[in-house]
This record gives structure tokens, C-alpha cells and sequence, in this order.
């Protein structure tokens, strides 16, 4: 895990989320996704053992368990980048590309979800990434 004494210069903050979840999360631009991946894996299982709280209006409140290999972690990039509800473009699935060759910059949003393990040549990953509606936070005067 990159800790604040081996930050690099070229190092890039990113935040991943997931549903309610956001984990900010400085990167080497120059290293794989699966690295990323191996890094995020680490940091969810030391604050999250029992796995990640998801929210739906017909299940409520629930656990999502957090996957054994980081080959499980997919993630994607908002089609429109300030607006999360036009959806997701899913990364290489291999995690060989690298933050520079999908144009990642500072501050940028990265989704992520898992893969499950039993997955076929067929499965389309979800992305939920929760944002709060300003409009629903009351006010006080």
C-alpha cells in the first residue's frame, strides 16, 4: 500500500466508489490497473472485513462481500464525467492497461464493482456509485 512517506511526484489521486463508498487513493500512473486493483483489494478487506453496505429500494440494507483475488475487481469510467446517472464504460477486464493509457489525471472517479467468481465470457458488470441529491438535505435557517 502507498503510504504518505512514498508518494512520488508523478503519483495521481484517484477515487473509487462503490455504492455509498469512496476510497481516495493515490496511484502510479505508470503501473497496471491490477495493481490498482491488489492496492484497493488490501485497503477494503482492513476497513471493511465484513464487507461493503449497499443500499436498493427492494432489498434495503445488505452486505456485499468483498472478493478473495483482485482479478474479481472490474471497474469503469462515467460516460459523462459530472454526471454519474448517464452511466459507465467498463475498463479492460485483464487490468493491463495503465491510469495513462485510459487518460487518468488527478481527482478523477473511477467505479468499481466485483466480478463474481463463477463468472462466464458473458458477464456484464453493474456499477453503483451512490451520490447524494442536495435537493434532500434539509436546510436550516
Amino acid at each position: 500500500m502507498v503510504r504518505r512517506n512514498e508518494l512520488k511526484d508523478v503519483d495521481i489521486s484517484i477515487s473509487l466508489k462503490y455504492g455509498i463508498h469512496t476510497i481516495f487513493l493515490f496511484v502510479d500512473p505508470m503501473k497496471p490497473l491490477i495493481d490498482v486493483a491488489e492496492e484497493l483489494l488490501e485497503i477494503l478487506t482492513e476497513r471493511y472485513p465484513k464487507g461493503l453496505t449497499s443500499f436498493s429500494l427492494e432489498r434495503g440494507e445488505s452486505k456485499i462481500e468483498l472478493p478473495d483475488d483482485p482479478e474479481q475487481i472490474e471497474f469503469a469510467l462515467p460516460k459523462v464525467a459530472n454526471d454519474f446517472s448517464q452511466g459507465w464504460d467498463t475498463l479492460d477486464s485483464a487490468k493491463t492497461q495503465t491510469p495513462v493509457d485510459i487518460g487518468l489525471a488527478n481527482n478523477n472517479v473511477v467505479a468499481f464493482t466485483f466480478k463474481p467468481s463463477d463468472a462466464d465470457s458473458e458477464y456484464e458488470p453493474e456499477f453503483q456509485v451512490d451520490v447524494p441529491d442536495l435537493e434532500d438535505v434539509p436546510v436550516e435557517e
